[in-house]
């Protein structure tokens, strides 16, 4: 190794604080479905659901319990990472009310990662930015890990997303079997196509897949491709996510750029143990943290607040939330 990976580290963050401050986000992806119509990338779960699924409606969420979700997220303080869905489980304009509904509730616009798409024309105000899977940084293994997701396809997304005013984002899986050489890959994707946010992911393994047996990529390796992409974009957002085995990733993470985290069970962790420990490796980071994973007091009552449509749901999650599941 040329140079020392805690002096890369050092002035990623100081970049960014310089660029940033120290406020650190809690990020949660809603999920829209578990069906996907291409199901075939190489490290999905939703790869090894295709074909147990024999009726790919059954397989949407509940649209209020969706939006009960939103409150919950917003009453904690946690960002809406994205909307995620398989493709072919919610039609553009399903999506589009369901986005608007969204931002109804929190305020804010969302982000999209529901697949490649020639239907952007469609979104509106209730679309912040258009998230590309880029998911592998290499070309050639995302060829074979992810078929029915032409590079091409995605970038062109990218560039229609841009021209109609949309922020831009792109997700990187690490442990894919791409190596450290290939974040210079990531830099010229970045840079070529404008990308305003990064969020980076660390393999999980699923079974049935053939990373099955695989490892997660080690802390260190994680953390200096960060570094990496925080010291050639000092202005980019950077999401990073780990499991609930690998809590100790999150103060290296952000100490190597990350403004936000992500990939956790929030209402499973959320006052447990686990959710103390995400809290205190932001704290000894140096960081102030946006929201909460223990505050019970913000979980709110058991009735929502924006439909009763949503007050099954609600209750639910605050149940779920206030129990000690570890």
């Amino acid at each position: 190794m040329e140079f020392n990976i805690f002096d890369l580290i050092k002035k990623a963050n100081e970049v960014t604080l310089n660029k940033h401050g120290n406020l650190i986000t809690l990020e949660r992806a809603v999920f829209l479905s578990w069906w996907c119509d291409k199901g075939d990338c190489a490290f999905c779960y939703m790869s090894t659901q295709k074909n147990k699924i024999k009726d790919p409606k059954k397989a949407r969420r509940n649209i209020s319990n969706i939006y009960a979700e939103a409150e919950m997220c917003k009453r904690l303080d946690w960002n809406i990472e994205f909307l995620s869905g398989g493709y072919e489980s919610f039609t553009t304009q399903e999506i589009k009310n369901i986005a608007t509904t969204i931002k109804d509730i929190t305020g804010e616009g969302v982000w999209l990662n529901t697949g490649i798409t020639d239907e952007l024309y469609e979104y509106g105000s209730e679309i912040k930015g258009i998230t590309g899977a880029v998911e592998v940084a290499n070309p050639k293994i995302h060829e074979k890990v992810c078929p029915s997701k032409p590079l091409e396809e995605i970038s062109n997304m990218l560039d229609v997303a841009g021209n109609l005013g949309f922020k831009k984002a792109i997700t990187i899986i690490l442990g894919l079997g791409e190596t450290l050489t290939d974040v210079d890959y990531i830099i010229d994707y970045i840079r070529d196509y404008k990308i305003d946010r990064v969020i980076f992911y660390s393999l999980n393994p699923h079974k049935e897949t053939i990373y099955a047996n695989s490892s997660q990529p080690a802390s260190l390796y994680y953390a200096q491709v960060v570094a990496q992409v925080r010291l050639a974009f000092p202005d980019i957002e950077i999401i990073c996510g780990t499991w609930i085995d690998n809590l100790a990733n999150i103060g290296i993470l952000i100490l190597s750029g990350a403004n936000g985290i992500t990939k956790f069970p929030l209402f499973k962790m959320f006052g447990t143990k686990y959710g103390k420990r995400v809290e205190e490796e932001v704290k000894w980071a140096g960081r102030e943290l946006k929201g909460t994973f223990t505050d019970k007091t913000q979980l709110g009552p058991e009735k929502s607040e924006v439909s009763p449509e949503l007050d099954r749901f609600i209750k639910r999650y605050v149940k779920e939330s206030l129990k000690n599941k570890y």
